[in-house]
Order: C-alpha cells, then structure tokens, then sequence
C-alpha cells in the first residue's frame, strides 16, 4: 500500500490553489504538463519488524518535489505542502533545491516519513 499523496495534496485549497490536480507519482510528469507541478515517489518502505507476529506497519520514506518556474513560487508551493504532509507525516529533510537546466524550472524537494499500518 501506498501513502495517499494524490489525494492529500489535491483536497489540500493551498496546494490545490497552486498546482490543481498536477500531482504526480513515480517522479515523472506527463510530457507537456502545464507547470506548476507536484512529483512524488517512495524512496523505501521497510517493514517494522517485531519477534512475536507479521510486520504490524510499514515505514514509508517518500521523496515530494515542487516544481515551479520562479523561486519564490516553488517556495510558497513547498510551503503549502509541508503544511499538508506535516499533519500525516514527519517532515525530515529539505532536499533538491536546485534548478533545473532544461526547463528553467525551480525545484524544492521535501523527504517524509509515514507510517502505514497494515
């Protein structure tokens, strides 16, 4: 199972102010989508391993990208979702600040932590 990341940030009105329904998993947007967008995928997703029984949850380190054509907006974007994800998740690194040379787009990446029962 996967974290509901689609879902989460859609239903979110500051993300969805932004980026609309433009949020994509795999770490791939369509070829030709409109920009600002949102870009995630599940970096691991160990299992918590106990002595007594099966996994009771997994642990799920997810990777979210904003991607936005100016700095100060791919900030806000970050923003809006960090505010989103910090109610479901950890929020436990700021990485991928960067621009992207081919597109000119800003990139702000966020790293979380869910936990997920099974």
């Amino acid at each position: 199972m996967l974290p509901p990341i689609y879902t989460l940030l859609t239903a979110a009105p500051a993300v969805s102010a932004i980026v609309g329904d433009r949020v994509y998993g795999h770490d791939q947007a369509p070829q030709g989508v409109l920009d600002p967008y949102v870009t995630w995928f599940v970096v691991a997703a160990p299992p918590e391993l106990v002595l007594d029984g099966p996994p009771p949850f997994d642990k799920h380190a997810v990777q979210i990208d904003c991607w936005h054509p100016r700095g100060d907006g791919v900030l806000q974007l970050a923003k809006a979702v960090r505010d989103v994800m910090e109610t479901h998740a950890c929020v436990t690194n700021l990485i991928a600040n960067s621009r992207e040379p081919e597109t000119k787009l800003y990139r702000l990446g966020l790293e979380l932590d869910f936990i997920l029962n099974r």
